[in-house]
């Protein structure tokens, strides 16, 4: 069994299937680095019994099947592959993903707008001008937690969540931005617009989540016209958010 370095993270038992490996207490890129890349180690190895792995901002939910694996072995890989290698599994590219801000489609856009002393054009420049990493998908299929909101519009949530906000929904909340799925959804996050994106669709064979953990994706403002279209063709089942690779 292999003794473990003073910086191992911390590994919590998560019933008879689960393992949760906690990296730190605090929403930091460089950490959520680690936790991606031990989620690609562990993948790779491909150990028998290891059915997934669940990158969140700070931790990584290891599921596997005490049956075929046994959670020593588990930890000892785990602590194996420590510290893991960040960088060579990084992705390589950003995702232009189209939103329309504003009116029906960003009900909260104004009130963030005056919230900051700034124009809503202001709050579009900002919002629309940031790279974000992906740093989870949770709480809803395809839900994609964003990291890299501009501190300028750094909102606390609303006092009172809403049980339903629209599908698609590009939002901020704190430190954070959002892309919503095509589901209406309860959320205390403030709207700021729509994408016709459709961040998870069952549809898409081998691929039903779009986004994933250390992606980046940056917000393209889209007129009326161009957005009904894209909808359309995302209905259609196109992937209507553009892929550019660095």
């Amino acid at each position: 069994m292999p003794i473990a370095p003073a910086d191992a993270p911390r590994l919590l038992d998560a019933g008879d299937g689960g393992l949760v490996v906690e990296f730190g207490d605090a929403i930091d890129e460089g950490v959520n680095r680690q936790v991606i890349a031990l989620a690609d180690a562990l993948d790779a190895r491909a150990l028998p019994g290891l059915r997934e792995v669940v990158p969140t901002y700070r931790s990584l939910l290891v599921l596997f099947d005490p049956l075929a694996l046994s959670r020593r072995a588990l930890r000892d890989e785990v602590l194996a592959l420590w510290p893991p290698q960040a960088g060579a599994s990084e992705h390589k590219g950003c995702w232009r993903v189209p939103v329309i801000y504003g009116g029906e489609h960003g009900i909260d856009l104004d009130h963030v707008a005056r919230l900051h002393g700034l124009t809503t054009q202001e709050v579009i420049d900002l919002h629309a001008g940031a790279a974000y990493r992906v740093y989870m998908i949770g709480f809803a299929p395809g839900f994609a937690y964003l990291g890299g909101l501009p501190e300028a519009i750094h909102t606390s949530r609303r006092s009172e969540p809403r049980l339903k906000t629209p599908p698609r929904s590009i939002s901020i909340g704190g430190r954070q931005t959002a892309v919503s799925p095509p589901l209406e959804i309860p959320s205390g996050w403030h709207l700021l617009g729509q994408t016709p994106v459709r961040s998870y669709d069952p549809r898409r064979t081998g691929r039903p989540f779009l986004f994933a953990a250390g992606d980046t994706i940056r917000f393209a403002p889209v007129a009326p016209a161009d957005y009904g279209a894209l909808c359309r063709a995302a209905e259609a089942g196109e992937i209507v958010a553009q892929w550019e690779a660095s």
